[in-house]
């Protein structure tokens, strides 16, 4: 019974494509990353900014970038409308939206923000740099 839903899953998922793996809250992310020892990617967002929404529609429903983002990251998006949280730093630090920032698993930035819409193939880019630097970082290099 479980390997014919696996089965179906499998199948479903392949018609639809790949789903974007997000975690519930920027807490939840930083446990998971924590848990994991992978960075988050931490997305401050707006539905009413067309940047906003190009990205989300574009770039974060690429299969390439899902199955990296998925792989090597904890991602996770707070939207200014809904007041999610978005720790004050970030916040201040954040002058346009949408704000790309990749962290550590204690929450610390690892570069500056990339701020607006940034197409797949230059994300992807951003995605091999970050997790390049994470490695480094990791083994103490």
């Amino acid at each position: 019974m479980i390997k014919k839903i696996a089965l179906m899953m499998l199948f479903v998922s392949s018609i639809f494509g790949a789903e974007l793996n997000w975690s519930k809250d920027y807490h939840d992310a930083m446990i998971k990353a924590k848990k994991e020892d992978k960075p988050v990617l931490f997305i401050i967002s707006r539905d009413t900014c067309k940047y906003c929404v190009l990205l989300k529609d574009e770039t974060l429903k690429d299969e390439k970038v899902i199955k990296a983002l998925n792989r090597d990251f904890i991602s996770v998006v707070s939207w200014t409308n809904e007041n999610d949280y978005i720790p004050d730093d970030l916040a201040r630090a954040t002058p346009g939206l949408p704000g790309i920032w990749f962290l550590q698993p204690d929450g610390e930035p690892m570069f500056q923000p990339i701020l607006g819409y940034i197409e797949k193939d230059k994300f992807l880019e951003a995605l091999a740099i970050v997790e390049q630097q994470f490695k480094k970082q990791s083994k103490g290099i």
